[in-house]
């Protein structure tokens, strides 16, 4: 567990949610024979309570860095006890995010037992984000991540769409230009991946997991979202569900083309949404991760439209307007296999195109024969999303 708690420490870092200075850096607890925390800080005086009080054998305490800090801070300001996100992953996984007045080990504990995590912001002390787990402390990085994920998503679709209704205030620019200081660009080198042609099973697995590691140090996924593919000699190679993409040794199931196996069972919950994809459009490589300028501007929707459409509070499903972000579609789409799946909007949007975003989710590239075009297209897209966002809200805010 000693081991389990400083990992996820370090991953927290790594991903720029937590900081280095002895005040920034997070508390892991994990629960074995005794309660082991990763450092000592006045905090677990009040979150070791929480062990006492919910069946849990691990802990995340997050001070969020910048720019999440800032975000968080504001989005708590102007929510009634709760921050309601409408990216995909917290409507599935999360469904909303409570704050907790006062940092006590009672209000902390009432309401994760009802919820996956607390955002802690009590009047005049430091915000911070609380998660448990109940099997290791990866459920809490988890968490934690999503949090800081969904927050960042949220503050700039809410940014946009006030300027864009005329609503956006002095302080909401304020804010904004303090969040898009500390809001890092992407990575300019392009890592060099395995090429193709791809002689055994062996090359596959190191290729699927060399790129799966690339996408997360890219910063193009958040906790362990994302999936990735590459078909090989008639069969599928993917992700299994709910492994990270930067620790797939070990996480990838060979699906046979003609499911002559059971083997699926543990895949990808996009597993048949990836199967489709293969066989309209032809690509070996499938690569899906979460990078934020796609997710926030595939939300984009002009106040007068929103009003008008009867789907409103379904765009992730219903959305019925072809949209596009330079050639690349924004389609609609859940996750599964039910009738509003993304197995029935994505692989038509990728059958003549090598990317596609799927609204408030993410965004799937594919490669022809190797992940080279598959990564170099979600970096491109990327770019293209958040260079037309800073240009939407520049045009927006010239007096």
């Amino acid at each position: 567990m000693d081991r389990l708690v400083k990992k996820y420490a370090a991953k927290l870092i790594a991903a720029g949610l937590a900081g280095t200075e002895e005040d920034g850096l997070p508390l892991l607890a994990g629960l074995d024979d005794a309660l082991v925390w990763n450092r000592k800080g006045p905090e677990t005086e009040v979150l070791n309570g929480i062990f006492d009080g919910l069946n849990i054998n691990s802990l995340v305490y997050l001070k969020p860095t910048e720019p999440y800090r800032t975000i968080i801070a504001y989005l708590t300001r102007h929510a009634d006890g709760v921050i309601e996100p409408k990216d995909c992953e917290t409507r599935t996984f999360l469904h909303d995010l409570p704050v907790a007045s006062e940092f006590t080990t009672a209000a902390l504990t009432a309401i994760l037992r009802q919820k996956k995590s607390a955002i802690i912001a009590p009047s005049g002390q430091p915000l911070a984000i609380v998660a448990p787990g109940t099997v290791s402390p990866e459920q809490g990085f988890v968490v934690v991540s999503s949090v800081c994920f969904a927050c960042f998503v949220k503050f700039f679709v809410d940014y946009l769409d006030a300027l864009q209704s005329g609503d956006a205030t002095a302080a909401d620019h304020d804010v904004y230009d303090r969040v898009v200081a500390h809001t890092s660009s992407l990575p300019t080198a392009m890592p060099e991946l395995l090429s193709a042609p791809f002689t055994d099973e062996e090359m596959v697995f190191k290729a699927i997991v060399q790129a799966g590691r690339r996408t997360v140090a890219h910063h193009l996924v958040d906790s362990y979202f994302g999936n990735i593919s590459y078909c090989w000699n008639d069969v599928l190679y993917i992700s299994q569900t709910g492994s990270s993409l930067d620790e797939l040794e070990g996480c990838v199931d060979p699906v046979p083309l003609d499911g002559t196996t059971s083997a699926g069972l543990t895949a990808s919950s996009e597993l048949s949404a990836h199967l489709e994809v293969i066989g309209r459009s032809g690509s070996r490589a499938i690569l899906h991760g979460h990078p934020k300028f796609s997710v926030i501007i595939s939300m984009d929707c002009p106040p007068e439209e929103k009003m008008q459409c009867k789907h409103a509070d379904q765009c992730h499903i219903l959305c019925p307007k072809a949209r596009f972000i330079n050639d690349v579609p924004i389609v609609p789409g859940e996750v599964g296999t039910g009738p509003t799946g993304l197995c029935h909007t994505l692989p038509p949007a990728l059958e003549n195109h090598n990317a596609a975003i799927v609204y408030g989710h993410g965004l799937f590239t594919t490669g022809r024969d190797d992940f080279n075009e598959a990564f170099r297209s979600m970096v491109e897209v990327e770019r293209a999303c958040r260079r037309k966002y800073f240009e939407k809200v520049a045009k927006l805010r010239k007096p």
